[in-house]
């Protein structure tokens, strides 16, 4: 009961940031220039970004079922596509509860442990991470000029006109740095100690040993080739999705395709954020971006950043409430073809 009102806590008070910061996005804005971007839009362009998001999620199903099957595992694409939109509308209510979600349902469609199907889901994500840092570098290498002085004027000056620093306080951090990394170090060798006590230690090994197995799916993959093909692809509809919608508002459709891959960086951590669906830190990251760095008006800015995030919320909530009814069938048609 105790860890449940804490999650529910913390879901509240990441829930109040993000609306916090969606309401630093709208105020002092002229909300019917807002509306009138909105009227004015290009739903064409808007349509495409949702088709190409929808492809991103198959790439993901499909790069999922070549994990699994380097586990001796198989697994069909409709299935694990099912798995992936319920895990992201999932998502949407609480961060990160999707994974395990999706896990879970691809686990019980397909008789695999639950453990081996996290790691997998684990090695996917250092996939994608690394995917991340890739786009940050390319980024920082295409966009320095802009980046040193949007980073100066949001990040660096702000926190050095509060703070000032002379030898006595450095010392005294790194001499903080120091306790504090021995206390962790102490405080682990006590804590697996009293640990291997205890019953569930062997339960939470035997669960690691799954993650680990998981992980080592990556080396097992047969086709590697292919599992790197899904993964650029994956990312290349990310910023193509972003790109599109571009297009649809009058002011951003002078922006290029590298300026896409600069705010699918800065926007993606809006969403890795832990705030219900990304609202509010997706919208502000996106839109101050393109204030600061792209020179486009608030409003539209603003326009922008909804346009894509609520677009592909939509998306993923049609097709998660659809997943979620279609896998409830599968299993049911499965079950009674086990039973005859």
């Amino acid at each position: 009961m105790k860890k449940k009102l804490i999650s529910v806590f913390q879901y509240l008070i990441f829930l109040i940031i993000g609306i916090g910061l969606l309401w630093l996005v709208f105020q002092k804005q002229d909300l019917n220039k807002i509306i009138i971007e909105f009227q004015n839009a290009n739903y064409f362009w808007i349509f495409l970004s949702i088709l190409v998001g929808i492809l991103s999620h198959v790439s993901r199903a499909i790069r999922w079922n070549l994990l699994i099957s380097s586990i001796g595992y198989k697994t069909k694409t409709t299935t694990t596509f099912y798995a992936v939109m319920i895990g992201y509308f999932a998502n949407m209510a609480i961060p990160r509860i999707g994974e395990i979600t999706r896990c879970g349902i691809v686990s019980k469609s397909n008789k695999i442990p639950l453990n081996a199907v996290i790691g997998t889901v684990i090695a996917e994500r250092i996939f994608d991470m690394l995917c991340l840092l890739i786009l940050i570098i390319a980024t920082i290498a295409f966009q320095f000029a802009f980046l040193k002085d949007f980073l100066n004027k949001m990040l660096i000056e702000p926190l050095l006109s509060k703070f000032s620093f002379n030898t006595i306080s450095i010392i005294i951090l790194c001499i903080g740095i120091i306790i504090l990394g021995l206390a962790f170090y102490f405080g682990y060798k006590l804590l697996i100690k009293i640990l291997k006590k205890r019953r569930f230690f062997y339960k939470l090994k035997r669960l690691v040993v799954g993650f680990i197995i998981g992980i080592k799916s990556i080396k097992k993959i047969k086709r590697k080739e292919l599992f790197i093909f899904h993964t650029v692809f994956i990312w290349a509809m990310y910023v193509l999705m972003l790109y599109l919608c571009f297009f649809a508002i009058k002011s951003t459709s002078n922006l290029t395709f590298v300026d896409a891959i600069t705010i699918t960086v800065i926007g993606s951590l809006g969403i890795v954020a832990p705030v219900p669906g990304g609202i509010g830190t997706y919208h502000f990251l996106v839109t101050i971006t393109l204030v600061e760095l792209f020179n486009i008006a608030k409003e539209s800015a603003a326009s922008l950043a909804i346009i894509v995030h609520e677009s592909q919320a939509v998306m993923m909530i049609v097709l998660g409430v659809i997943s979620l009814i279609l896998i409830f069938f599968l299993n049911k048609k499965n079950k009674e073809n086990e039973e005859i």
